[in-house]
Formats: C-alpha cells, sequence, structure tokens
C-alpha cells in the first residue's frame, strides 16, 4: 500500500486525485515510461492486455499538456498511430473520459479514410494537441504542404499495436515516416505499444535506434478450451457449420461473446447460420472490413453500450479495442498462429488481472491439431511470427514521391534519413540512385515516356514533383495496401413495372451497404443470389461502378469468397502439429473421431517422425496420386506442388494438376508415381533453375508486378471523379510488365516484385529450410488405396472458390463418404 501511494505522489494534480478517485494505482511500465519520458524519451512497452499500455503512452503527455498554458498557439504534440480505423476511434473515445473528468484544456481528433475532406482542412488549419490516425494518413500528410511546419512541434508520437504493422510494407512505409519525423521533430519521444511481441530487440530497433524496451511481467492466465464437437467433425473444409449449434450455446451462457473468424467470407456465413439456430432472438450482429462504415460504427457502438450479445468479426476487432463487457472469444477455425490467438483473447475481460475465456472451435480435423497446439503454445507462454524484413523497394518510391511532393528533398540527405528506418538501414547507395531515377524517369526502358516523368531536380539541387498534376495523383494513391477493385453494393427497389430489359430505367439505387470485390460479381448473373452483410440478396445488375441488389429469402445463397484474410499457418504452430502428430502420448487427449483416425492411419500406411517427410503414392480410377504432409502452409505447399509438377512432366510421368492444403499437397499424374525416387524429386536444387523458369512463365509474377507497379506510383488506379476498373489496371500493368522484361529485364520494379514473391507469394524461404530438414528424412509409402491422412487433402480438387449453402455441403458430403470408405476400411 505504501508502494501504490508512493506511486501517486510521483503525480501532479489532478492526476494522482483522478488515479486516486478510481482505485487505481501506477503500474510498473506506466512509471517507467514517465521516468523515460522526462529524460526525453521513448521506449517499446510490452504488457499484457489490459495493463494500461495505452494510458502509459499518453500519460505523460497529457501531464505536459495540462501544465501548458491554455492560449498558446495551437500546435500538435502527440500524434497516435493505429493500424485500424476503429482502433483510433476507440482510443480516442476512451481518451475523452480522463480529459473530461479532470477538466483538462486538451483537444482530441481523429483523422482516418472516413475523415470528411472539411473536418481535415480544419486539423491542418488549427491542430488539435492530440491527432489520432493511421500509417496510411501519417503518409498523406508528409506528402502535402508545409508538412515540416506541421509537425515540427511534435513532442510524442505513439504507435499502437506496433508489432501488427512492422512486419508489413505498411511497417516499411510507417518506418520512412518515423525517420522523416525525427528530422522534423527531432524532440519527439517515440513510444510502441504491444502486448504480443517475438523478438522485442528487433522490434525496439525498428521504433528507432537506441529504443529501451520497458516490460511489464503478470496478468492472469487465459482459459482457453478446444471444443470437443459431439457432432461428426468434417475431414476438410473451414465453414465450421458443424459447430454451430454448440456455439450458440456458449453465446447463450455469455455477457457477451466475440465470434472470431479468419476470412470475411467465413463471417457472412457464421453470422447467416447462428441466426438460423437463435430461436431466443439474441441481438447478434456482424462487422467487417466490406461493410460501410456507418454501419460499422453502429455495431460499435452497441458494443460499447453493452445492448450485444455476440459480433460475428474479422480482424477488424483484432487489436487493443476494449469492448468492457465481453467475457467470451469464440475462435471459428484455428487461428493459425499463438501470437494472433493471444491477440484475440485479450478481447475478452480487457482486464489483466482477470482471465480471459475463450473457445476455439476446429473446422476440420487437421484443425483439432491445430488448435490444440495454439493453446499449449499460450500456455508455454510461447509467441511466433515474423523476423525483420528487408524494406520494399515500391514503398521507398512511394516514400521518395511523397518527399517531393512537399518542400522537395536533397538526394543525400534523404538518403541518410531513409536508412534511420530499420527495414532500409542496409540499404547501399547504387539502389538508392536506381530508386530515385526510377520515380524521376520510370528508368531506362521508360525514359521516352513523358508519363513517367514525375520528379525534377531544380537548380538549387532539390528534387521536387514536376507540377500540381503529379502532386495530386500520389496523394490520391497513398497507402501500401493493394485492394482488388472494390464496388459499391447498394439496396434498391423496383418502380413500376418490370418489364424484360428496363432494369436499369425502373430500378432505383437506394442505400449504400457496403463494398465488395469487382471479380464476384463478374461471375453472377442478374437473379443470382448471395449473401452480404448478413442479408440474402439477389443480383440485379451493376451501373458503373454499384451493385444493385434486392432483398430476397433465398435459403442457398452464394457466399463470396474474398480475396485476402486468409492467414498462413505460422512455421512455429506448424512444428507443434507435426509433434502432436509423432507423439502417440498425445492421441489419447484427442477426439474419439480424430484418434481413430490416426490409428488407422498407422494400420494402413505411416506415422512419421518430426524430422520425416511421409510420402504416399496410390492409384486412383485411372489416375495414380502422390500425396505429401510438410505441414508448412498453403503459400509453401502451392510453390512445391508448381515445382513438382515440372519435375514430373521432365521425368515423363504426365501430372495433371495438384491441390494444396495448410498441412498437404496432392500431385496426379497418368503414370505410376510408386517407383518415383523421391529422394531426387524433393532435391532442394528445385529453388534454382526450376523455381527461376517456372517464375518468367508464371501469371504469379505479372500479379506482383501489378501490386508492385501500384504501390510505386508508376501506375495509378485513382484519377479525380472517376478510379481504373480491374481491367484496365491489369492491362496496364501488364504492358509495362512486358517492354521491362523485354527490354530492361534488371529494372529495379522488376528487382522489387522478385523479392516481393520470394519473401511472401512463394514462401521460398520457408519451402528452403523445409526441404532441408527433410533432405534424407523421406518415408515413401507405396500404397493400393488412398491413406485416412490423405482424404482431406484429396477433398480440395475441384473445389470452387465460391460455396453455395446446403447443396455445396451435400456434394462435399457424397465425395467424402466415397473416399473414406476406402481409407478408413481396415483389412
Amino acid at each position: 500500500m505504501a508502494d501504490d501511494q508512493r506511486s501517486l505522489e510521483s503525480l501532479p494534480q489532478p492526476f494522482a486525485g483522478w488515479f486516486a478517485g478510481r482505485g487505481w494505482t501506477l503500474r510498473p511500465h506506466q512509471q517507467a515510461l514517465l521516468r523515460a519520458a522526462k529524460e526525453g524519451k521513448g521506449g517499446l512497452v510490452i504488457a499484457p492486455t489490459g495493463g494500461g499500455k495505452t494510458l502509459a503512452g499518453f500519460l505523460p503527455s497529457l501531464i505536459d499538456l495540462a501544465a501548458r498554458s491554455p492560449r498558446r498557439t495551437p500546435a500538435l504534440h502527440t500524434l497516435y498511430i493505429s493500424p485500424l480505423k476503429a482502433l483510433a476511434t476507440d482510443v480516442a473515445r476512451n481518451l475523452d473520459t480522463p480529459v473530461a473528468e479532470m477538466e483538462l484544456p486538451i483537444s482530441i481528433d481523429v483523422r482516418t479514410g472516413d475523415t470528411s475532406p472539411s473536418r481535415r482542412q480544419r486539423q491542418r488549419a488549427k491542430p488539435p494537441d492530440i491527432l489520432l490516425t493511421t500509417p496510411e494518413q501519417l503518409a498523406l500528410l508528409i506528402a502535402s504542404e508545409h508538412a515540416q511546419v506541421f509537425f515540427q512541434d511534435v513532442r510524442a508520437v505513439i504507435i499502437d499495436e506496433v508489432h501488427a504493422i512492422a512486419a508489413s510494407k505498411r511497417g516499411d512505409l510507417l518506418a520512412l515516416c518515423l525517420a522523416t519525423l525525427r528530422r522534423w521533430a527531432p524532440a519527439a519521444r517515440h513510444v510502441g505499444l504491444s502486448a504480443t511481441v517475438r523478438d522485442p530487440v528487433a522490434l525496439a530497433r525498428w521504433l528507432g535506434p537506441d529504443t529501451p524496451i520497458i516490460r511489464h511481467a503478470g496478468g492472469a492466465e487465459a482459459h482457453i478450451d478446444v471444443l470437443d464437437s459431439e457432432m461428426r467433425i468434417p475431414w476438410a473444409g473451414h465453414t465450421g457449420r458443424h459447430n454451430i449449434p454448440e456455439v450458440y450455446e456458449q453465446i447463450r451462457q455469455a455477457r457477451m461473446a466475440l465470434v472470431f473468424v479468419n476470412t470475411r467470407s467465413q463471417a457472412e456465413m457464421t453470422f447467416q447460420e447462428l441466426w438460423r439456430v437463435n430461436e431466443d432472438g439474441l441481438p447478434i450482429a456482424l462487422h467487417h472490413g466490406s461493410l460501410d462504415v456507418d454501419q460499422r460504427r453502429k455495431v460499435e457502438a452497441a458494443m460499447a453500450a453493452g445492448s450485444l450479445k455476440a459480433v460475428v468479426c474479422t480482424s477488424t476487432l483484432d487489436l487493443g479495442i476494449d469492448w468492457g463487457d465481453v467475457d467470451l472469444v469464440v475462435q471459428m477455425g484455428a487461428p493459425k498462429g499463438s501470437a494472433r490467438l493471444v491477440q484475440r483473447i485479450g478481447r475478452s475481460n480487457h482486464r489483466m488481472d482477470e482471465p480471459s475465456r475463450a473457445l476455439l472451435a476446429p473446422s476440420n480435423r487437421f484443425e483439432v491439431l491445430e488448435c490444440r497446439a495454439a493453446v499449449d503454445a499460450v500456455a508455454a507462454g510461447e509467441l511466433d511470427g515474423p523476423g525483420p524484413r528487408r524494406g520494399a523497394i515500391d514503398v521507398l518510391a512511394q516514400h521518395i514521391m511523397a518527399r517531393a511532393c512537399g518542400e522537395g528533398f536533397d538526394a543525400l540527405d534523404l538518403y541518410e534519413e531513409v536508412r534511420i528506418a530499420a527495414p532500409y538501414e542496409n540499404l547501399d547507395w547504387e539502389t538508392w540512385e536506381r530508386v530515385v531515377d526510377f520515380v524521376a524517369s520510370g528508368g531506362y526502358a521508360l525514359k521516352t515516356y513523358d508519363r513517367f516523368h514525375r520528379i525534377v531536380r531544380f537548380p538549387d539541387g532539390v528534387w521536387r514533383a514536376r507540377n500540381d498534376d503529379v502532386r495530386r495523383q500520389h496523394r490520391m494513391n497513398v497507402g501500401a495496401i493493394v485492394e482488388d477493385p472494390m464496388v459499391t453494393v447498394r439496396l434498391a427497389s423496383y418502380v413500376g413495372s418490370r418489364a424484360p430489359g428496363e432494369m436499369k430505367k425502373m430500378l432505383r439505387a437506394g442505400r449504400k451497404l457496403g463494398e465488395m470485390e469487382e471479380y464476384f460479381f463478374q461471375t453472377l448473373t442478374p437473379g443470382d443470389t448471395f449473401l452480404f452483410g448478413g442479408e440474402v440478396l439477389r443480383f440485379e445488375g451493376m451501373v458503373e461502378t454499384d451493385v444493385l441488389a434486392t432483398r430476397t429469402h433465398d435459403t442457398n445463397p452464394a457466399i463470396p469468397s474474398y480475396n485476402g484474410g486468409k492467414f498462413p499457418l505460422t512455421t512455429f504452430l506448424a512444428e507443434r502439429v507435426r509433434g502432436i502428430v509423432h507423439d502417440r502420448d498425445n492421441w489419447k487427449d484427442l477426439p474419439d473421431q480424430v484418434r481413430e483416425w490416426f490409428e488407422v492411419q498407422e494400420l494402413n500406411s505411416v506415422i512419421p517422425d518430426t524430422n520425416q517427410l511421409l510420402v504416399e503414392t496410390f492409384p486412383r480410377g485411372p489416375r495414380f496420386f502422390m500425396v505429401c504432409y510438410p505441414f508448412e502452409g498453403r503459400l509453401a505447399h502451392q510453390t512445391l506442388g508448381m515445382l513438382l509438377t515440372r519435375r514430373l512432366e521432365r521425368a515423363g510421368m504426365k501430372p495433371m494438376g495438384f491441390v494444396a492444403s495448410e498441412y498437404a499437397l496432392s500431385v496426379w499424374a497418368l503414370e505410376d508415381l510408386r517407383d518415383v525416387d523421391m529422394n531426387q524429386l524433393f532435391h532442394q536444387d528445385m529453388l534454382g533453375d526450376d523455381l527461376d523458369a517456372w517464375l518468367e512463365e508464371s501469371a504469379l509474377m505479372k500479379r506482383t508486378f501489378r501490386h508492385c507497379a501500384l504501390i510505386s506510383g508508376l501506375i495509378e488506379r485513382r484519377f479525380p471523379g472517376k478510379e481504373k476498373t480491374g481491367r484496365q489496371v491489369t492491362f496496364s500493368t501488364d504492358l509495362v510488365y512486358d517492354v521491362l522484361r523485354s527490354h530492361e529485364p534488371d529494372h529495379i520494379l522488376l528487382q522489387a516484385a522478385r523479392q516481393d514473391a520470394a519473401d511472401g507469394l512463394l514462401d521460398i524461404r520457408r519451402l528452403g529450410d523445409a526441404l532441408a530438414r527433410f533432405k534424407g528424412h523421406i518415408v515413401h509409402s507405396r500404397l493400393d488405396r488412398i491413406s485416412p491422412f490423405a482424404v482431406p487433402v484429396m477433398l480440395e480438387i475441384g473445389k470452387e472458390p465460391v460455396f453455395s449453402g446446403d447443396a455445396a455441403e451435400a456434394v462435399l458430403r457424397e465425395a467424402e463418404e466415397d473416399l473414406v470408405r476406402d481409407a478408413m476400411r481396415i483389412d
């Protein structure tokens, strides 16, 4: 108690009184950050969820601002950066409470992509004391006129959920922006907040040189259960429909539940299924990134008010948001990583000293293993996640353009500034010059095209944007997230007759429901039904960039299969899954259905050791199949499948195709694969010439280049009053790609695309590590029929990206029964 009293005595009034009135004391990490602030330092704060990290970040700023004269000239004092718009809004709402209760003369405002232009102008003309924003909005502000004047008085920069930003291109862009702020506002403290950090030293370096690490251990241990469903556990698929009645019962017993899913399509389906069994009429809502912002805000407000029983959501509610009454988190399907699971569990209770409660509901049999592996990892306090990354070249090009749009830059000065950012600390001068030349002219092969000349070196040696049109175009296309072209979904109604051919004339567009990827609607014809925003809608047609839809009661709608939002299985969790498979002592804790599956697999084929790669070959119908089980995630398996089919083709095995899951890979051919030398087939040298040759032929490189071209600004999507369609963007980027491949194959942007493909889309490093691990440890099981382990990946063959409710379930069940009948037979 004496220590608690002394901690409050270090606070000035009215802060000490406010803490005491709430029965609070300063936690160790809050005290540590206050001491660091007095020395002008920031820090990486690592503390459990609910431990007051956000308050720790803002407290030095609030104390400093409270002591200043209320008549001071308006100037931005503290900049808060969030990875999510919803989190920025929530933190602003929470920050308003102490400011209002202590009657502090402090102004607070939020700036996100949803902020109106007029409000943004007011923020520039009269900056608030504290501005809460996102990485994209910070990049946009840096690209504006007089940006240095706007930021020069900043005294604190707070990055929330810093682990969620750093390991991505968004993180590269933010790191460059932070380096700029260090030059413009050298007195500013840089603070990072996180509860889940695998490599604190690397993350502290990402924040800036010599960033101290402030830890606070403790917190109640989470209560996590894996649902042992009484229903039949599917062999494959990710719908989790069999779990819905039991999940609903858990929701009934909770005060408020968050039901997390990994994709937006799963969110729509889960929401619909919960309402099918919602006989009690419980208030259950839906929240994901495609819904209209007003709809999302209504859901968030209802949660804050405690008027909802459950919310089905994606990663839009993953981070930091304090919903108070949430006492249960349900994860539908496997979480794909222990750090992600810890993050989501933290939404329950959101109090450090009270245990969070979570329920994992696996969608299929392999996911039972993955869920149990994740629970064991959390219990052991082990976190996964990517390590430090190389800064992306296309992001660097965008930042160079941004600096040219403001007051301009000196090439040497900006080079030294860029290298302050951890992802670019090893950037060499030659590469720097090539990137600057690319922004200035497009590179050697594109120099003759005037449209690619975007920045000019003036007589004073300063690089500036070529003209105001170039500046405007850049500001409209800022950001490192490349999304598929979106269209607006509007609820429509018919007026008058509904005669054929008069749809556009007689159909009246109504309120906006949200946005969806354009490609999905290219698969529909008028009259088709689909699920969106928790409603079954009938597709009536498109007018420009608006989708017109009417309500219907079809019980079998298509569920959009959104691109993006699918998380890869982490390497760390894959190792634990392999351990569960190998260690028979673990089997006794598995559901009876899963344990029987393992036992028959051991009888009919092989259970591999943790360091072994099991490869099974068997005939089925007129084809011959090869199935292997690396457990390295879908990306690495897809790359492996592409390379293996090339090798099998050269060997005369006539491969017909392959399919990959998170856990396994299946290749089928016309020739018998049982006599193939698997050690030679899986040799590491496939990552050399085979990979290079495949990349040159692959459409994947064009798609990767397309993303790099958009991020770098070489090709722009948005223009005043209009936006290019997906086809227009593809045509433009493919044309440039072909020109560069023919005339400048070592172009800097082609190099960037190859780097992206290797690091991300292909998971080359992970695949290479796996092949090295399996060298000399391949177990080839030659079978006469399909094995139990092969059933899940074989069910992936022929699946389409758009699922259609009960009809698709019935088809899948029929195929499943046929495969299982053979696989589970014991001779």
